[in-house]
């Protein structure tokens, strides 16, 4: 099979699983929002849609020394705060925007969001 053949297959692969979970899920709606923030007429989002976001996931966090940090090697286990099975943060810009669960489709980990974290939740946060 050629590269391009191979790449194919992934996207197709990843796109079927998007769109199982697009039927699996009860999918959020949106409301359009005023220049006033109130929901109703149409906003005109274009000019923020080629911004480029740093996306990242974190399955976990934890302090540790210098000291432990430089005596780490091939093969040493880093403890962190999270339990085994709880959802990995999805954050943007280095602010929780949701919670969810890996997945691997032809051999490539993924994220399944399982948690979208409401901007009221978000504003709490700040405080």
């Amino acid at each position: 099979m050629s590269d391009n053949e191979n790449k194919d297959e992934e996207e197709n692969a990843w796109a079927d699983a998007l769109g199982e979970q697009a039927k699996a899920s009860d999918a959020a709606s949106f409301d359009e929002l005023t220049e006033e923030g109130t929901p109703g007429s149409d906003v005109n989002l274009d000019v923020v849609l080629d911004i480029t976001v740093n996306l990242s996931m974190e399955i976990g966090r934890t302090k540790i020394s210098i000291r432990n940090l430089l005596q780490l090697n091939q093969g040493s286990v880093v403890e962190l705060e999270r339990l085994a099975g709880e959802p990995m943060d999805v954050l943007v810009n280095n602010t929780l925007i949701a919670r969810g669960e890996v997945v691997v489709v032809n051999e490539k980990f993924g994220i399944r969001l399982t948690d979208i974290i409401s901007p009221a939740e978000r504003v709490k946060k700040l405080k």
